[in-house]
C-alpha cells in the first residue's frame, strides 16, 4: 500500500510541477512552450487523462496548431482560468 501511494504521489507531484511551469510560461507569454519538456508533459497528460472524446479532440487540435495559424494568444484569460 505504501509503495502504491509513493508511486501515485510522485506522479501527481510531477504533473503539478508541469502544470505550474505551463501556467508560469503562459503568464509570461512564452513562445514555443509546446517544444519544451513541460509542453511534452502536457501532451502526455492529455493522452493519459480521463477526457471525453470531444475534449480530447479539441485539446489535440489546439496543441497541434502551428505558429503560422491565425491563433491570437489569450494567455491572460487562460491563466485566469487556471
Amino acid at each position: 500500500e505504501a509503495a502504491v501511494y509513493a508511486k501515485d504521489s510522485a506522479e501527481h507531484k510531477t504533473n503539478v510541477a508541469a502544470l505550474s511551469k505551463a501556467t508560469a510560461a503562459l503568464d509570461k507569454g512564452m513562445t514555443g512552450f509546446l517544444q519544451t519538456s513541460a509542453g511534452a508533459k502536457i501532451r502526455q497528460l492529455t493522452i493519459e487523462m480521463d477526457l471525453s472524446t470531444a475534449d480530447r479532440d479539441m485539446l489535440s487540435a489546439f496543441l497541434s496548431t502551428g505558429a503560422s495559424s491565425q491563433y491570437a494568444p489569450q494567455s491572460g484569460q487562460i491563466v485566469g482560468i487556471l
